[in-house]
């Protein structure tokens, strides 16, 4: 499994803090129960956002035709002639 990127991390820890603070303040629960399900959920908002930036891609490794194997393949393609 790949580790995580600088981006995966901040967006999933900003879901999280932003998140439970949001519901908390709108559920106004102050029981300890209550705030259990809520920071649950607050880290499971967090994971679900933080997999879902796309990873970056690797570079692909272009096979590149060396100048020498160029020029040989053009001295030994026939000539076209004109009339």
């Amino acid at each position: 499994m790949p580790r995580p990127t600088a981006a995966q991390l901040s967006y999933g820890s900003c879901t999280v803090i932003f998140s439970t603070l949001a519901m908390l303040l709108l559920s106004q629960t102050s029981s300890g129960v209550g705030i259990a399900v809520i920071a649950v959920a607050a880290l499971l908002l967090g994971l679900l956002v933080a997999m879902t930036v796309p990873m970056p891609k690797k570079p692909r490794v272009v096979a590149m035709r060396r100048p020498a194997e160029a020029e040989r393949e053009k001295a030994e393609e026939p000539a076209l002639s004109q009339s």
